[in-house]
């Protein structure tokens, strides 16, 4: 959603952006391109997405700064950078490409050889592999229902620590194996252990922790008129978005009896999008991993 996400931060000249899910830099090196004068940072917790990253953006050295870091991290980032306010920002939530693509990363039920490893920075200690081998039944059952919403997260925990018990789970394939032999032949389907690989990605990485005081807090840093723009591909992220964005749009939350506002609270953003914007037909022919994708776009006011 490229074009989206230009038209959605409505960039402006001398303006400075914060990509904090730098990836495959194209949404990055659109930002660039769409003003001469415009000044990017870029953080991403994946050495591979640096590198390339580096490269890519070449044509517009001296405007950009990459850190290897969580976006979650923006506030030291941006001290480091030496910027105080930003013109907007964006978060492309998930998977990038290369990741999903690159077998030995070990994020994709469908690579049956794959090590378990679902990790976005190689440098973290923990793995999927120990995540699937050493979690007790009950931590299992609650990242599948939590952040996979797994229908049947108790069969497939108790399922995997049945198998474990015997051998450890050392790669994609037998996790997926594991997954659809315990849930029930009629539910069976070639994608009916994405939820769990979900689930385990986001217990590995973090995902959703701080991701509310994170919106929040970036939101703070912008400039009034920036725009706040991010995209996510499941529930549980939309729904953290969601509230955060509630929370910024709504004032005073004093009850109507009184007659003055002793909360101090004030509307600190306008949503743009009261319904998320959607790819296009023709992205999602051509590209099938956009069709969950939803763009949540807001605008500071004050």
């Amino acid at each position: 959603m490229l074009r989206e996400v230009v038209e959605g931060l409505a960039v402006r000249r001398d303006g400075v952006y914060f990509d904090g899910t730098l990836g495959g830099s194209g949404h990055s090196g659109a930002i660039l391109a769409a003003d001469p004068t415009v000044r990017l940072i870029a953080t991403d917790k994946d050495g591979d997405a640096i590198a390339e990253a580096a490269r890519a953006l070449a044509p517009y050295a001296g405007r950009f700064s990459l850190f290897r870091t969580d976006f979650k991290n923006y506030a030291k980032v941006l001290e480091e950078a030496g910027v105080e306010k930003l013109d907007g920002f964006l978060l492309d939530l998930g998977l990038s490409s290369h990741q999903v693509d690159t077998e030995s990363r070990g994020f994709g039920y469908k690579m049956r050889q794959a090590p378990l490893d679902m990790r976005m920075d190689t440098r973290s200690a923990l793995t999927a592999e120990e995540v699937v081998n050493t979690y007790p039944e009950e931590a299992l059952r609650r990242i599948f229902r939590e952040y996979g919403e797994e229908t049947f997260a108790a069969s497939v925990a108790r399922n995997i620590v049945r198998v474990r018990a015997q051998k450890p789970i050392a790669t994609t394939g037998e996790l997926a194996s594991v997954t659809e032999a315990a849930i029930p032949p009629k539910f069976r389907s070639p994608a009916c252990a994405r939820k769990v690989f979900q689930a385990i990605r986001i217990e590995v990485n973090g995902e959703l922790e701080g991701l509310y005081e994170c919106l929040l807090g970036l939101c703070g840093a912008l400039k009034k008129g920036g725009r706040a723009c991010i995209l996510t591909f499941h529930s549980l992220e939309d729904r953290i978005v969601k509230q955060a964005f509630k929370t910024l749009a709504s004032g005073c939350e004093c009850p109507k009896s009184f007659p003055v506002c002793v909360c101090g609270k004030r509307k600190q953003i306008e949503i743009l999008t009261k319904k998320p914007i959607v790819a296009s037909e023709e992205e999602r022919r051509e590209n099938s991993r956009s069709k969950s994708a939803k763009l949540r776009i807001a605008e500071k006011i004050e």
